[in-house]
């Protein structure tokens, strides 16, 4: 069993965020990654927007430059912010939901794109992913809850 606070890889050297072996760290440079985000923003931040924005970004400057890495990090990002979100408003469970929905939703938007189209294919899966988010976090946010009673 780990000690509290160690990194829980089991190659350490191989994971990025690892300060030092057996020292404290998160999975960005020692950061917890729901602490990069502060209260007040992951309590308003509707996420469907930023994940859908992750998936059409991503491939956009992945076709745009020609490097499929350079969009893997737009879409990484995106993922990340969302994932920093869902931890600090929702919980595990709600964050390891959606990661697993935005994950599936890029690997069928491959399988998608040779029947339909690569930009149909994204389109399809962000809207997917993006209605996700919003059933399952952005419509519980206390920021949503005044325009949902008024309906």
């Amino acid at each position: 069993m780990r000690e509290a606070g160690t990194c829980p890889f089991a190659y350490p050297s191989a994971h990025a965020g690892q300060t030092g072996s057996g020292r404290p760290c998160g999975i960005i440079g020692g950061v917890p990654i729901a602490d990069l985000v502060p209260d007040r923003v992951a309590m308003r931040l509707p996420t469907a927007p930023l994940a859908a924005t992750g998936l059409i970004a991503g491939f956009g400057v992945a076709v745009a430059s020609g490097s499929r890495p350079l969009g893997g990090v737009v879409m990484a990002a995106c993922g990340i912010g969302c994932i920093a979100v869902w931890l600090r408003r929702d919980g595990r469970r709600v964050a390891l939901t959606l990661t697993g929905v935005g994950l599936a939703a890029f690997a069928a938007s491959h399988v998608l794109g040779h029947m339909i189209g690569a930009w149909p294919a994204v389109l399809i899966v962000s809207a997917v992913t993006a209605a996700a988010c919003w059933r399952l976090s952005d419509a519980r946010r206390p920021a949503a809850a005044p325009r949902l009673a008024a309906r």
